[in-house]
């Protein structure tokens, strides 16, 4: 597991924020701690508040990656990446299958931030499984969908991709170990897959070699969130 050298936290844990009020999100950032997890703030909460969300979460210390998953002509998704670094955000994401260009333009963008955000590209949706694939067009089982984008991402020259769990060897072996992972449909042992259906647990996905874990209702539905984090943490073998 590579973590960033410069971050205080010690954990590849970033838990995702999706509640459809900031005063839900701001009372769960205020449980927990900017050591022990990273926050995501998704396109839900960002169109209730905007970028007035992130001002407090980063204040707390925390490290942010700000999921709205871009994906635009390329000079759209540059203007966008330059205002997303300019609010002072850990990570930025766009879709990959946005292509070459798109890509680039987002690259080059951060590259010009006196403070620049990592860049990832989403690849396939983990809520995604081959005959949803299929429907749209793409007839590519989703491993194999994943392969050709975090190549086509890793041409481009960002810093990684999001990917189902079910991909990281693939993805690693495909663009080199230092080649990002950001992985969501992490569900620990126990929990329900909800809408997701490319899962593994937390241990799972770091044994698989993943960077960073992206968790959400796990977490943040359970009865007691800060604790339901100390547990993920310790599972992984880091202690509160």
């Amino acid at each position: 597991m590579k973590l960033n050298s410069m971050s205080k936290c010690i954990s590849p844990v970033i838990v995702a924020l999706d509640f459809p009020t900031p005063g839900a999100a701001l009372a769960l950032a205020a449980r927990l701690d900017p050591e022990h997890c990273r926050l995501k703030v998704g396109k839900e909460l960002f169109t209730q508040r905007g970028p007035a969300i992130l001002e407090p979460l980063v204040q707390r210390g925390f490290e942010v990656f700000l999921d709205l998953k871009f994906h635009d002509i390329p000079n759209t998704v540059a203007g966008a990446c330059r205002a997303a670094a300019a609010l002072g955000v850990w990570m930025v994401n766009v879709h990959a299958s946005g292509g070459r260009a798109m890509l680039e333009a987002a690259r080059e963008a951060l590259a010009k931030s006196a403070n620049r955000p990592l860049l990832t590209a989403v690849t396939v949706l983990t809520s995604l499984d081959a005959a949803a694939l299929a429907e749209i067009g793409y007839a590519a089982p989703p491993a194999a969908q994943v392969e050709k984008l975090a190549r086509l991402a890793y041409a481009a020259g960002v810093d990684g991709v999001v990917c189902s769990p079910q991909e990281i060897a693939i993805v690693k072996e495909a663009c080199g170990r230092a080649f990002l992972t950001v992985t969501p449909g992490i569900r620990p042992a126990g929990t329900s897959a909800d809408d997701q259906s490319r899962i593994a647990t937390p241990a799972a996905a770091v044994a698989a070699g993943t960077d960073y874990l992206v968790i959400g209702r796990p977490i943040t539905q359970a009865p007691d969130p800060a604790a339901a984090l100390v547990a993920i943490n310790a599972g992984l073998g880091i202690r509160a």
